[in-house]
């Protein structure tokens, strides 16, 4: 039985992301082993029917000796697994993961799935960054990314190979599961905009609260929902009580975090991530197959996604009165329009994000990472 040991900073990632190539291995006949950060979903990641392997990682770190003792902590797992093929999404898995399935001769499919605050903000740790990217994914049999533009990064900048670098559509959205039609919508006649992320800078949730400032100063009685993951391991994390100030303020109503965002986006209008960067944007994808329209900035990982007037509208990057003007925009439309737009993201979802596509692309790259393999052997 071909063995495949994946890895990820948090188990939440691929419960959440990945799980239906999880149950795609396993249907394949593949042994799947998942070294992931120790969190709440470790028991939902072994219930896949995935052997799990608690393995600490602070993603926001860049300490020389904690990368170290991570990097010989991935080499000793592969020499006591024995993978057949290794497979890794988030930075820290995807450099030391990577390097150490080199030291250990066992092939790897690495994915950028976003290249994060490391790229964002230019500066010493982006070039630390990109040397170690460059020597880790040398011999990867394949490097999957979400987005032209970070793959048209990566090669210019020679951290890749052309016949390495691959497209797929993110990480794939289940339209079934995020079915519209199986949840039911608001109906108070309140309009309600949407952000679900990450509690960090780089989501662009400051540009949001002051955009709905601006919005409630004009007179809008709109509500403005942030749904998402306090005290995150990140440097541009924002604090509780920065959050609790907004929501004494009035501006912001915090609804939490919450393992199932489906009810909430269904009783939205519409769906707000002013990101400064994403791979593909799973909250966008989980907005267009819930039939809702998005406003986002025009980055990339977002504009791939939302069509600008077609199925939601783009905003410029880090410019919270722009993003007010689209918010505004939005309000101005009539639900027939909003609902069309809607329509839209769905039907886009369904013919070009669906998990099946994603699915199939994993199961090609490991076929011929294995067959080259067993050749080189």
């Amino acid at each position: 039985m071909p063995r495949v040991l994946i890895s990820a900073n948090a188990a939440w990632n691929i419960v959440n992301f990945r799980a239906a190539l999880v149950r795609a291995l396993i249907a394949d006949g593949h042994e799947v082993i998942a070294a992931v950060g120790d969190d709440a979903a470790l028991p939902d990641l072994s219930a896949l029917g995935v052997r799990t392997i608690a393995l600490p990682m602070a993603s926001a770190s860049a300490s020389p000796i904690g990368d170290a003792r991570l990097l010989a902590r991935f080499v000793a797992l592969m020499r006591r697994e024995r993978p057949d093929i290794f497979l890794s999404w988030t930075i820290k898995p995807n450099v030391y993961g990577s390097l150490a399935a080199r030291l250990c001769g066992v092939p790897a499919i690495s994915n950028i799935s976003g290249l994060g605050t490391a790229f964002i903000r230019t500066g010493w740790l982006t070039r630390i960054v990109r040397r170690l990217y460059r020597l880790a994914l040398r011999r990867s049999a394949a490097v999957f990314f979400q987005n032209a533009d970070d793959r048209a990064l990566f090669l210019t900048d020679r951290l890749v190979r052309p016949d390495q670098a691959r497209l797929i559509p993110g990480s794939g959205i289940d339209t079934a599961a995020f079915d519209p039609a199986r949840y039911p919508v608001s109906d108070d006649g309140a309009f309600r905009f949407l952000l679900i992320a990450r509690l960090i800078r780089d989501k662009g949730v400051l540009d949001y609260v002051e955009a709905a400032r601006r919005l409630i100063a004009s007179g809008t009685t709109a509500h403005f929902q942030i749904v998402g993951f306090l005290d995150v391991d990140n440097r541009t994390a924002i604090p509780r009580t920065e959050l609790d100030a907004w929501v004494a303020e009035g501006v912001i109503d915090y609804l939490g975090a919450s393992r199932d965002v489906r009810p909430i986006v269904a009783r939205a209008d519409c769906v707000v991530l002013p990101s400064y960067r994403e791979g593909a944007s799973r909250v966008l994808l989980e907005a267009a197959a819930m039939a809702r329209p998005a406003i986002a900035s025009d980055v990339p990982g977002c504009r791939d996604i939302v069509e600008d007037g077609r199925t939601g509208l783009l905003c410029r990057v880090r410019d919270p009165v722009h993003l007010a003007d689209r918010m505004r925009a939005m309000l101005a439309l009539g639900p027939a329009d909003r609902a069309a737009m809607g329509q839209a993201a769905r039907a886009r979802a369904i013919a070009e994000f669906g998990e099946a596509t994603v699915v199939a692309h994993y199961r090609k790259a490991i076929a011929h990472a294995l067959a080259g393999h067993a050749k080189a052997d």
